[in-house]
């Protein structure tokens, strides 16, 4: 929104010390857009959820170019620059391709998980964002408990958690941490748990419900899975009757401290 309470007074202790600021804003006019030395527009459009959807991807999307711009400007190579750009143009059209191929999906998948007070959200590298995010939007509009950990920390208190009233969505790209995720998965299986598997990868994975993504992404499949826990959020919130839009006790700007 750009008029985020906190956000406002931690931009403007850091420009009282001296220091730039830039912003990665939607909002087009809002009080950090005209406050900050400099930014970027992400235009998403107007996002009348209290929850951020779009949003959260444009800003990714946005701070991704960014750091590109730095990493030219230090010399990186132009064949390694072009992977990330390469992803970045097709990233649109694979959002919208796995949207229409898992919708009736996740929907099903739901069913089964509605009964569930609790979850847990696990990814490791850069899925573990992904995981944070993916437990925001479930515990916004569904009202169900969720919290998100990197998966090396599973050993070290979430996994006290397991029980019957949990479960457990688990990230999983095919990349050179998948045996370690796919450790995590071992571990919560072994205790009872009930795993929902959002991954990239077409081994065999063994899990009460494997939610596979064919993409041509790499780099930015966090991206695409993020998709996927965002409509398990929003057909959880619909199944349990909730105002998806307008979630409880929230606002869309905190403009209070």
């Amino acid at each position: 929104s750009g008029e985020t309470a906190d956000t406002l007074a931690c931009m403007r202790e850091i420009k009282r010390r001296g220091v730039r600021t830039l912003g990665v804003i939607n909002a087009v006019g809002s009080t950090i857009a005209r406050e900050v030395d400099g930014g970027v527009y992400v235009h998403a459009g107007p996002e009348i959820s209290v929850a951020s959807t779009k949003a959260f991807t444009s800003q990714v999307a946005a701070m991704t170019i960014f750091g590109l711009q730095l990493a030219q400007a230090k010399g990186v190579g132009v064949q390694v620059l072009k992977k990330y750009i390469d992803e970045l143009v097709i990233l649109p059209s694979e959002i919208e391709r796995v949207l229409e191929a898992k919708r009736d999906e996740i929907k099903g998948i739901v069913e089964r998980y509605v009964p569930y007070d609790h979850a847990l959200f696990l990814g490791r590298d850069t899925l573990f964002p992904a995981a944070l995010e993916g437990a925001l939007k479930l515990k916004e509009i569904s009202y169900i408990h969720a919290e998100g950990y990197a998966g090396g920390e599973l050993k070290h208190g979430p996994l006290a958690l397991i029980d019957d009233r949990f479960f457990e969505v688990v990230l999983v790209q095919d990349d050179w941490l998948m045996d370690k995720s796919l450790s995590n998965l071992a571990e919560v299986n072994a205790r009872g748990g009930h795993v929902i598997v959002i991954t990239s990868s077409d081994k065999d994975i063994d899990a009460e419900a494997v939610v596979r993504i064919d993409t041509k992404l790499h780099i930015l499949t966090p991206l695409v899975l993020n998709v996927v826990q965002q409509l398990f959020a929003y057909y959880m919130a619909v199944a349990k009757g909730n105002d998806v839009d307008q979630p409880r006790n929230l606002a869309k700007s905190v403009t209070v401290e």
